[in-house]
């Protein structure tokens, strides 16, 4: 999960990693795992047409901008996207320094009985998505919410699944997974890696 925030569900960064980190997934191997998603998304949803894709600051908007031009090219229909951030929602926030606010945008038709797809880098243990969903219940009453992630790294601490996955990638505690996208870092990766003692700088610590 995946985001630039100070609590995250995984580790990203914009910059390259040490020896040890490992890519799992590089630019071909997003690109195909997105376009399966949106595939997937249209399957369920049988058609697009009332699907409003929100993302997780920072990266899983970049992801919802990206998986709602595959539904386009697959629909022939624009999906309307959006991002939520969820740092107000957070059940940490009394243990956590105080963190900037991302943006959220709405569509203009709001989200009102339609089917909201939550999109994330990814997904660790479940809190960031916990406080997507209150922010989402102040904004509005989807008919159906779902959740889409690039990487699934297990480790939940809340009963939460996501619907559509690029990736599950089983992990050990000590081990950090950071995503890397063109937009905010200037190449696509997914890097497993080993933990440092102290975070490196430009990093979000784990949830």
């Amino acid at each position: 999960m995946v985001e630039n925030r100070t609590t995250a569900e995984a580790v990203t960064a914009g910059t390259a990693g040490p020896r040890q980190d490992r890519p799992v997934l590089e630019a071909p191997d997003i690109a195909r795992v997105l376009t399966r998603i949106a595939h997937e998304i249209v399957e369920r949803a049988k058609g697009a047409d009332d699907v409003v894709l929100l993302g997780i600051p920072t990266r899983g908007v970049f992801l919802a901008r990206r998986l709602a031009a595959k539904l386009a090219e697959i629909t022939g229909r624009e999906t309307a996207v959006g991002s939520l951030d969820t740092t107000m929602y957070r059940d940490d926030l009394r243990l956590r320094p105080p963190r900037a606010l991302a943006a959220t945008e709405i569509p203009g038709d709001g989200v009102d009985g339609r089917l909201v797809v939550l999109v994330d880098d990814v997904l660790f243990s479940g809190r960031t998505i916990r406080a997507a969903l209150d922010a989402l219940g102040d904004i509005g009453r989807p008919r159906a919410v779902q959740l889409a992630v690039l990487v699934d790294r297990g480790h939940r601490e809340l009963p939460i699944r996501a619907d559509y996955v690029g990736k599950n990638l089983p992990t050990s505690q000590r081990e950090t997974v950071r995503v890397l996208l063109s937009e905010q870092d200037g190449r696509d990766s997914v890097l497993l890696g080993q933990r440092d003692a102290a975070p490196r700088s430009g990093t979000a610590a784990d949830d």
